[in-house]
């Protein structure tokens, strides 16, 4: 096929996007507006959901080269470390949904992606190259950047993240919502752990206003750790380094962050001390898809952060991202002759916007649970005790992602 893409932003998202494409025939431009391919950030988790795309993209061996595959999930109250549910994972989850469940510091992930992108032909890597607009031609689309560069392609993809240059030229400038939560994000070097604290798991502690969960990465030689705290930001409020809502990292002191947190419980306590640099982020969404014209329309296609940002509270993010690829790359692939776009598109919004509105919605609702107190904890802490493991699995998410051609 002598079809061209642009895809716009060289992330996860766009990195997933270039290569399920690549693969199956199309040329693509891949415009990132960085001087260098990098990711900024600390840990993030697959489901196995996002570890089956993976696999399936022949990157198994790259995956396990670099993450850690937890044993379980455990949630714990973050004030008098009470066990409050476990959900099993390791050899569950690959017997239960085929996959395996990964915690992968961001970079390790954006950077194996990236390896495989470099061995694909079809796709040309544009660095310091910024999307300032674009238009429809006769048969295609012209993409301007900022460097005066310009690419004609069949069709423009938009994995340019939260603050979206697409998004903004195909659903106009509608700002982003202010969650009002910030986000401490630090690392741990497991060497520096006691032996109790150094278990393949992942544990999510729980506390009014608050939750903090830590990981294995990098093989289980480091955790990640991150701190969420509700604050007071919003429009008229000023806040701490890292309220500037499209920054991406900044330097945080860990004080702030223990007044924030207020009293927790001593084996939290002694994780949170041992984070030698703490990373802030002001946390930023927008309402769920409300229909597949918020996804794509015409020759342009919305991916990632860029259609459905999401609150970390299902750790789905990069997940959601690399099925979106997957599914853009599985209709690419099955395509007879020269592709039309608008249809391709077309099927796919309506293949992934009710999926990505509902864990949209689902994650803004668990960080209501996760942070509640008075008696909806009550409620949450007694529904976890009698119904454990069927409360916190997610089979109609970790089952995917839906085959687009099996409709």
């Amino acid at each position: 096929m002598n079809q061209k893409v642009v895809v716009a932003g060289g992330g996860i998202g766009g990195l997933a996007c270039a290569l399920a494409l690549s693969r199956a025939g199309v040329g693509v431009d891949l415009l990132e507006q960085a001087a260098a391919f990098g990711e900024v950030g600390a840990g993030l988790q697959l489901g196995p959901n996002a570890v089956r795309v993976l696999e399936a993209w022949g990157l198994s061996g790259a995956l396990r080269a670099c993450a850690a595959f937890p044993e379980s999930l455990q949630v714990r109250d973050a004030h008098n470390a009470a066990s409050l549910g476990i959900l099993r994972l390791g050899a569950v989850s690959r017997a239960r949904y085929g996959a395996s469940y990964a915690t992968v510091h961001r970079a390790d992930l954006h950077g194996l992606l990236l390896e495989a992108v470099q061995r694909e032909p079809r796709i040309r890597l544009h660095l310091d190259t910024r999307l300032a607009g674009y238009e429809e031609t006769a048969d295609g689309l012209r993409v301007t950047c900022e460097s005066d560069a310009v690419y004609e392609a069949d069709a423009l993809v938009g994995a340019d993240g939260l603050w979206s240059r697409v998004r903004i030229g195909l659903l106009g400038n509608r700002p982003a919502r202010v969650s009002g939560h910030l986000a401490y994000r630090g690392m741990v070097a497991a060497n520096e752990l006691p032996d109790v604290m150094r278990a393949p798991v992942v544990t999510a502690w729980l506390g009014p206003r608050l939750h903090v969960v830590h990981y294995p990465v990098r093989r289980g030689e480091w955790f990640n750790v991150v701190a969420v705290v509700e604050g007071l930001l919003g429009r008229g409020h000023g806040g701490p380094p890292g309220s500037d809502p499209q920054s991406w990292s900044h330097q945080a002191r860990q004080a702030d962050l223990l007044r924030a947190l207020g009293p927790v419980c001593p084996d939290l306590r002694a994780m949170l001390d041992r984070v030698g640099e703490w990373k802030l982020w002001a946390l930023n969404d927008r309402s769920p898809v409300a229909g597949p014209g918020e996804h794509a329309r015409g020759r342009v296609a919305l991916l990632g952060d860029a259609a459905h940002p999401l609150r970390p509270y299902l750790a789905q993010g990069a997940a959601m991202a690399i099925e979106d690829a997957w599914t853009l790359g599985r209709l690419a692939g099955a395509a007879q002759g020269p592709i039309d776009w608008a249809t391709l598109f077309a099927r796919y919004a309506q293949t992934r916007w009710q999926r990505n509105a509902r864990v949209q919605a689902r994650s803004q609702r668990n960080g209501t649970i996760f942070h509640a107190s008075g008696a909806l904890r009550l409620a949450r802490n007694a529904a976890m005790a009698v119904l454990g493991e069927s409360l916190m699995d997610n089979p109609w998410l970790y089952s995917g992602p839906p085959d687009p051609l099996a409709a």
